[in-house]
């Protein structure tokens, strides 16, 4: 005879009351500020759409947002060369020494993006380790520009999203029947042929969750091009501080949080889809 569940014994009027809690928090801290945002987007003594026909066509909203787009682009690709080699080794290990290994790749976690960013100057900084062996080494000849330009930006998304990449392609690695890749070998395929034509096809809804993911967290950066980049560097959340700190235009700062908060939902639109056709091909197999 089935059980039932104990939550499918509560009453409807106990799982409000249990949920009211929860729904309180989530209106005063999320629901709230993100309704005012889009008022303040929409309302300046009047009812417009004037703030996005003014973003629409401002040549720094249009140039911060291609940058944007640019870094993200860039930082999730590096992730996705560095991540997953890294995600193969570690699901070809046993549970146990995966585990260890695990451990490693979430370190970053364990720190706050602003310490780790501070950490970056300095190891990459102009007066940073990387630097000054450098400059022991070639005579003081040698100096490479890491940091406060593009790259030091780059350096330290990747440090902040790496363990997300690698984690989302280990999970499709993991999933892998192992019979495909002895049937292959048995067949008489060699690894790099397997890795063609099983490991990574197969591992694609992992290698797209992982790239989604990214590139979802990379366009909300603020810390990172705010410490790490230069003048040219200036990312979306960077500009909504901008408006809000140095020019005071908070309609413009609305429509321009309005329009990353749009962007973002897109993305993490498309990673459900991906995840949904990944579990749905999962359930076929």
């Amino acid at each position: 005879m089935a059980q039932s569940s104990p939550v499918s014994d509560l009453s409807p009027w106990t799982a409000i009351l249990l949920l009211a809690p929860l729904t309180a928090v989530m209106l005063l801290i999320l629901i709230y500020p993100l309704g005012l945002t889009v008022w303040t987007s929409l309302f300046n003594g009047r009812f417009s759409l004037d703030a996005y026909a003014e973003l629409a066509s401002s040549t720094l909203f249009l140039r911060v947002l291609r940058n944007t787009f640019e870094i993200a682009i860039a930082g999730t690709l590096v992730s996705l060369v560095v991540g997953y080699p890294v995600a193969l080794h570690l699901a070809a290990q046993p549970p146990r020494r995966r585990t260890a290994y695990l451990i490693m790749v979430m370190l970053p976690f364990w720190t706050s993006i602003l310490v780790k960013s501070f950490a970056l100057v300095a190891v990459f900084g102009n007066q940073g380790l990387i630097n000054q062996l450098l400059g022991f080494v070639s005579g003081g000849t040698v100096s490479l520009p890491m940091m406060f330009n593009r790259v030091g930006v780059i350096i330290g998304m990747i440090n902040f999203l790496l363990p997300f990449m690698i984690l989302t392609i280990l999970g499709s690695l993991l999933s892998l029947d192992r019979r495909l890749v002895l049937a292959a070998e048995t067949m008489g395929a060699g690894p790099l042929r397997i890795f063609w034509r099983i490991t990574l096809p197969l591992s694609m809804p992992g290698v797209i969750a992982g790239v989604l993911i990214n590139v979802t967290l990379s366009i909300g950066m603020y810390i990172t091009p705010a410490l790490l980049g230069g003048r040219q560097d200036m990312m979306v959340a960077n500009l909504v501080d901008f408006y809000t700190r140095q020019t005071l235009d908070w309609t413009a700062a609305s429509a321009t949080a309005v329009v990353l908060l749009i962007l973002s939902g897109l993305l993490v639109a498309m990673l459900g889809k991906v995840r949904g056709s990944a579990g749905l091909a999962g359930a076929g197999a």
